[in-house]
């Protein structure tokens, strides 16, 4: 029903309540809602916050869009993991009232000292429901009452009393609320904050201290031990999530060999993703990578370096996993008899089995209940989920909750590249982190609109994770745009959204595809071993990883790149330079991007210093987080980025000057 003063279009609701709308510890949770009334009185508007122990939060005033008639605004930041909920309140406001309706009246000499008296009644009111503790608030009201009364002043001294600074600030501050209409409440959860904020490396520990004998050319495949000296780099290069892929045993029949093909030879080791064998499923380790003991030190490894470990979880089997034979129900078959493999026409994945859940769901959902929980229990706090969208929104909404119940902290990244409106479900179900679109946006203009997308439309939805490659992604402007393109789509990522993730190789400049017009790497790590020289690499300059670790020490030194729903798109004279801003108290970061790898790009840029903060400042300093170059910016600034060099600013703002 609607209220007395009518609440309309809260934002962020999901699925009209029946979901949380996303929130993380510490980030700001925006809040905005239609509101209204009849005739020409005013109203207030605020939000209130409840906590997971139903503590309610002091309200915070929403104030009007500048651009939006009746659209109310305001942010709450939860400090607390679990559900909060918020409350939009409005109110008619008398005090607002009689000063709009006073500063017309007395001026023009209707109706003065019933306005006087009127005032004054008004301001007893507030003076009754004041602190007796807050004595400057008390005295300040105090006078104004005094002043409405005193017919011996005149009559321009006593409004000017009446419309001080000093006393609108205590009345804005303790409202008179009448007939006041609550909406609500509507559920957020707010989440760790690495569901928001991280940087993510991805390797198959298979290739981490591989060798090749020189006589024989037998690949001697890598193993937890081994990967885990690798670790090491990983973590000095500021990431902060090493996520593997499949470490399960991997299927003998119909496995594929390198680049994906149907002949492979006894020494392959085939996909990992094609998980099961006669050594076991999805709760077995793959023998050539160790035991359960071996993974649990590299856990241990990883932690103390400051690494969080997550792992794929791919609920497919292959043929010979055992789930076939024990629970053949669990797949589709075939009018030949036959069950059916995997396909994404024209690609085939006859080395793997999707599973059905509609044969017998009950039985599915405890056993994938029973595997999380098992890799959970050692240490296991995030997991990458595998083409989530390919299985029902039911099932994953009750594991996620079943998960959440018990162990709130462990986070679920959905690794679907499909139609938004599934990427949106998802998310609001309670996936905590989703892969995007993000490595096909290369143009600015798309680029623009898919940062505004993310941040400021489907935030409440779905938080973005950038990864800049792939296993099955290596995009045409990473095969042909050089080592610059490597770099300007590093930048992008990182100071793009709070999370960002990048394959092993990328720091290598790998970019050959398979074949022209494939976005497949040649040799690509999921069919074989891949040695890499990291050593030779960093002492011939080969390496992008200092770059990669600027980036991660600029993303952890500055709060604004932490955070999703602060970025704010700014122009310039040139469609190959990208900027883009973002801000978090007085740390304010501007990125400008030459987004051709090829040539050298000069032009002017053009900041909207209001969203900066900036007003009214007709220059400011600003530092360039990857050369440490100093400038005086202002409003319209000249850049020149050659891509060779150096194809981006990350710039922060010292206002001092």
């Amino acid at each position: 029903m609607v209220g007395r003063i009518p609440v309309m279009d809260v934002m962020p609701v999901v699925d009209l309540g029946r979901q949380a709308a996303k929130a993380t510890v510490g980030e700001p949770l925006p809040v905005s809602a239609t509101v209204f009334r009849e005739g020409h009185d005013k109203l207030g508007t605020e939000v209130v916050l409840v906590g997971p122990d139903g503590t309610r939060r002091p309200p915070v005033r929403m104030t009007p869009d500048a651009e939006v008639p009746d659209r109310y605004h305001a942010s709450v930041t939860p400090d607390a993991v679990g559900v909060w909920t918020f409350e939009v309140h409005a109110w008619s406001d008398p005090i607002a009232t009689w000063q709009h309706d006073a500063g017309l009246k007395i001026p023009a000499g209707v109706d003065v000292e019933l306005m006087f008296l009127e005032g004054r009644l008004l301001l007893e009111r507030v003076l009754a429901g004041l602190p007796d503790d807050d004595q400057p608030a008390r005295s300040v009201v105090t006078a104004a009452v005094h002043a409405a009364g005193d017919v011996e002043r005149p009559v321009a001294a006593r409004l000017a009393q009446l419309q001080s600074a000093d006393l609108l600030a205590v009345v804005d501050a303790h409202p008179l609320r009448e007939l006041v209409s609550v909406e609500g409440p509507y559920p957020a959860y707010a989440d760790r904050e690495r569901a928001l904020y991280g940087s993510w490396y991805e390797f198959f520990p298979r290739s981490e201290g591989a060798t090749k004998d020189p006589d024989t050319g037998i690949v001697m495949s890598g193993n937890f031990e081994t990967a885990a000296r690798r670790l090491d780099a990983v973590a000095a290069m500021g990431f902060d999530v090493i996520y593997l892929p499949p470490i399960h045993p991997i299927g003998e029949v119909n496995r594929k060999g390198p680049n994906n093909t149907l002949t492979p030879g006894p020494d392959d080791p085939g996909s990992p993703w094609a998980i099961g064998s006669i050594e076991g499923g999805h709760d077995a380790i793959h023998p050539d990578l160790g035991n359960f003991a071996d993974f649990d030190a590299f856990v241990a490894r990883a932690g103390r370096l400051g690494l969080e470990v997550a792992l794929d979880l791919a609920l497919q089997a292959a043929p010979d996993h055992p789930w076939v034979t024990s629970h053949p129900e669990w797949f589709t078959t075939r009018a030949d008899g036959t069950i059916a493999y995997a396909e994404n026409p024209p690609k085939k994945y006859q080395d793997i089995y999707p599973v059905n859940f509609d044969n017998d769901p009950t039985g599915i959902c405890r056993e994938v209940l029973r595997v999380v929980r098992l890799w959970m229990s050692h240490g296991v706090r995030i997991f990458r989920v595998d083409n989530p969208h390919t299985k029902p929104l039911a099932f994953w909404e009750w594991l996620l909750k079943e998960v959440r119940r018990t162990d709130p902290d462990v986070l679920f990244l959905s690794e679907a590249f499909t139609r938004p409106a599934m990427m949106h479900a998802l998310g609001s179900i309670g996936f905590h982190q989703s892969y995007t679109y993000f490595t096909w946006r290369t143009a600015r203009w798309e680029i623009e609109d898919y940062l505004t997308e993310l941040s400021s439309e489907s935030d409440h939805l779905m938080r973005p994770n950038f990864f800049v490659n792939t296993p099955d992604i290596l995009h045409g402007y990473l095969q042909y745009g050089g080592p610059a393109a490597f770099k300007i789509r590093a930048v992008i990522a990182a100071t793009g959204s709070p999370s960002w993730g990048v394959y092993a190789g990328y720091e290598l400049y790998e970019h050959v595809a398979v074949k022209p017009g494939s976005e497949e790497y040649l040799d690509t790590e999921k069919f074989q071993v891949r040695i890499r020289d990291w050593d030779a690499a960093e002492a011939e300059g080969r390496s992008l990883a200092p770059y990669l670790t600027r980036l991660n020490e600029v993303r952890r030194a500055h709060p604004a790149l932490r955070l999703l729903r602060n970025v704010t798109i700014h122009s310039s004279d040139d469609e190959n330079i990208l900027v883009f801003s973002k801000t978090a108290g007085d740390d304010i970061v501007i990125v400008v991007v030459n987004l051709d790898p090829h040539g050298t790009r000069e032009t002017m840029v053009h900041l909207d210093l209001a969203s900066l903060g900036l007003a009214g400042h007709d220059s400011f300093g600003v530092h360039d987080e990857i050369t440490g170059a100093d400038w005086t910016w202002s409003q319209h600034s000249y850049v020149r980025l050659d891509p060779h060099d150096e194809p981006a600013h990350v710039l922060t703002v010292r206002r001092t000057a």
